[in-house]
């Protein structure tokens, strides 16, 4: 069996980066940029006030009282300062006027009849309060780079480029397929044999968190010939699979024969770990990827979260963002030779230390522990017991 740390280098070789699709901005919303995005000119492209209230030449330092000459607003021609005994009056975001170089903020003043008076205890400083032009960036820099996730940030800066449009990472098309006779979609009738089917709609779930909303939802019974005429039908239309159930090795866990019937190229099969050891993994000639998720619940979530999206994020061409570490609570004890990915309650000590709370489920198929919780650590294989304050890395769900 191979390690999760040797499970995600095989993945990792398999993967090609994903076509790209030029989008229209509010589109891009989670998608991965595939171009770089210069700046359109200076920013700020020109000398701008960041406080409403007067604009004076900083030779005029020391004097409090000052003839308001005008008004500058956003938007406008900058104005010119007549004399140093003159101020004028500027709001938020204007071009600072010509021959004016410091603002008082109108909070320090008193206005009245044309006139600006500076308070007495206030000593303005020489240049504050303007934010010079191409203090952020000059015209032509680069402000955004391939390979990064577009949040409001990013889609604000291109925008400010006056980008209309970004060439992007293509979407995956994504099937969900569960398998089991016993599954019966919620709000039909059930019997007593009989289980709810819930992976799907979780699987449905974290992919949609993650930016990638699945294009079809299919369930398949466990008979041989029905399930590789699905699997054909789904291999044909979709860029990646993503199965649960089917993969043991039990008399009915056909998956991993249909796929190979279909040719599907095994990268693996089972991971030292638990929940998810009977994982399986392969790969199709022109890129289609195929994860075989074990059946029980929080197998599934946990081998979705913990493989499949990431795999799906350096498809798209971005780096994975790094996990973040935190101590366990309290001692857990494990003794199989396996890593373990343990459900998890997070809590932020008064002196800063992040901690997880263990909260392991009955089992993998009591996926109902799962609530409340924020994701899971990934404890080590190795020792039988792991100590209160060893850290770990945590994925969230």
């Amino acid at each position: 069996m191979l390690t999760p740390a040797e499970a995600d280098a095989a993945i990792a070789a398999t993967l090609a980066v994903a076509a790209t699709e030029r989008v229209r901005l509010p589109a891009c919303v989670g998608r991965v940029l595939r171009e770089s995005v210069h700046a359109e000119r200076d920013a700020p492209p020109f000398d701008r006030v960041t406080m409403d209230g007067i604009a004076i030449a900083s030779d005029s330092l020391g004097r409090r009282d000052f003839r308001i000459a005008g008004v500058q607003a956003a938007g406008q021609p900058p104005l010119s300062l007549p004399s140093p005994a003159d101020c004028i009056e500027v709001m938020t975001g204007a071009m600072l006027p010509s021959g004016c170089d410091t603002i008082v903020p109108v909070e320090r003043l008193t206005v009245a009849d044309g006139r600006a008076t500076i308070d007495a205890a206030y000593a303005p400083q020489a240049g504050q309060f303007v934010h010079r032009q191409a203090a952020d960036a000059q015209s032509g820099d680069r402000l955004l780079v391939p390979g990064i996730r577009l949040g409001a940030p990013e889609i604000a800066i291109a925008a400010s480029a006056g980008v209309t449009a970004l060439e992007v990472s293509r979407l995956p098309r994504i099937a969900v397929v569960s398998t089991g006779d016993e599954l019966i979609e919620p709000g039909r009738p059930i019997a007593a044999h009989q289980v709810r089917r819930s992976n799907a709609y979780g699987l449905a779930a974290a992919l949609h968190g993650a930016g990638f909303e699945p294009a079809t939802d299919l369930h398949l019974p466990d008979d041989p010939k029905t399930l590789e005429t699905g699997l054909a039908r789904v291999l044909d239309q979709h860029d990646v699979l993503v199965l649960s159930g089917g993969v043991s090795a039990g008399r009915f866990d056909h998956v991993p024969a249909a796929l190979a019937a279909l040719g599907v190229r095994k990268v693996f099969h089972r991971v030292s770990q638990r929940p998810g050891r009977p994982m399986w993994f392969g790969t199709r000639a022109g890129g289609t990827l195929v994860f075989a998720l074990p059946g029980n619940p929080v197998s599934v979530l946990v081998c979705l979260v913990r493989y499949v999206i990431p795999a799906l994020i350096l498809r798209a061409g971005a780096a994975l963002p790094p996990r973040a570490n935190f101590s366990l609570s309290r001692e857990y004890p494990f003794p199989a030779p396996l890593s373990c990915f343990l459900p998890v309650s997070l809590r932020y000590d008064p002196d800063g230390t992040n901690r997880a709370e263990p909260r392991p489920t009955g089992g993998s198929g009591d996926f109902i522990s799962l609530a409340g919780t924020d994701g899971f650590v990934e404890l080590p294989q190795g020792p039988a017991t792991h100590p209160a304050g060893l850290t770990v890395p945590f994925q969230h769900w």
